[in-house]
């Protein structure tokens, strides 16, 4: 895997991969222009919809119609709001959402590749409820 990280100009810096580019900007108090997500929240996002994608293919394999399913993904900064001291994932499914697959959501959430590849000492808590 190769990845190629670019200058944009200003504090933008962006990725290109794969055909793609990922652009990245730092928030105005930073100097920034705020025009695109900056590097930090990328990887937060990348968290969150790695945890999504397990949770789609759930239901997905078992014919689950998706609609009405959120997640809601939380960083919670430690005492002196430097570094994250946990991540939590709230899954909301809908209220005729099958109750023996609940827990089987977060199950799935937890197979996330990306979560796998975080420091132990960073909890990542995932909890799933119906609506």
């Amino acid at each position: 895997m190769s990845m190629q990280i670019v200058f944009a100009g200003g504090k933008r810096v962006d990725a290109m991969y794969k055909g793609f580019r990922i652009c990245t900007d730092q928030p105005t108090e930073a100097g920034g222009a705020n025009q695109a997500p900056s590097p930090f929240d990328l990887f937060l996002a990348s968290l969150g919809t790695c945890a999504g994608y397990f949770v789609l293919s759930l239901c997905q394999r078992r014919d689950l119609p998706t609609e009405g399913i959120s997640l809601t993904l939380s960083a919670v900064r430690d005492a002196s709001g430097h570094r994250l001291a946990r991540i939590q994932i709230d899954i909301v499914l809908p209220e005729d959402f099958p109750a023996e697959l609940v827990a089987a959501c977060a199950r799935a959430a937890d197979q996330c590749a990306v979560k796998g590849h975080l420091s132990p000492s960073l909890p990542v808590e995932i909890v799933a409820r119906r609506a």
